[in-house]
């Protein structure tokens, strides 16, 4: 397990979908246990694999005691139930925004020994989840923003220590070379 650098706003890899998993070997038990080493040492709820430069659709949770991971996953709403509140990005660094999310939500995919699995979930736990495969097809919180807030968020990014509009995104080798490509 090795803490891994988080990708953030502004690198194009937070913006492309990501290709699904279709080995299930011992590069994708690394990649798996380097997105949890990297959740807990940076204190997220979740992390999805292009958020440390991987393009593969896996991703880390760990929300209201209940802590796992999925390969390939899908969710539907439980229900039409919505929650409001607070959300934040481990690649928008130290800003949380309100966003609308569903309050319940069933995902389905598989574990990475290739095993289905089904993770039901509510609050922060469906929270995550939904954030997380969002990050899987290239799309951010801030795009679930309404107007007024993603305008807000925009100029707190603007304005954030970390972000330098300047500088390119710094693209480096996949700590997982054997995925194909490099990121």
């Amino acid at each position: 397990m090795t803490v891994q650098p988080l990708r953030l706003f502004g690198d194009p890899v937070l913006r492309t979908k990501a290709d699904p998993v279709v080995d299930f070997d011992r590069e994708l038990a690394t990649l798996v246990a380097d997105l949890q080493e990297t959740m807990r040492d940076q204190g997220g709820a979740g992390l999805a694999a292009p958020q440390i430069g991987v393009g593969l659709r896996v991703f880390v949770f760990r929300a209201d005691g209940v802590e796992g991971h999925m390969v390939n996953p899908t969710w539907n709403a439980a229900d039409d139930t919505e929650q409001f509140g607070p959300e934040g990005c481990l690649s928008i660094p130290g800003l949380r925004f309100d966003c609308r999310r569903f309050e319940h939500v069933v995902a389905t995919g598989w574990d990475l020994h290739g095993e289905p699995q089904t993770v039901e979930g509510t609050a922060l736990v469906a929270r995550a989840i939904q954030h997380e495969t969002d990050h899987l097809d290239g799309v951010l919180f801030l795009d679930k923003l309404d107007p007024e807030t993603r305008r807000e968020a925009m100029k707190a990014i603007r304005e954030a220590p970390w972000f330098d509009p300047a500088a390119p995104p710094t693209v480096k080798q996949s700590p997982h070379p054997l995925f194909g490509r490099a990121l």
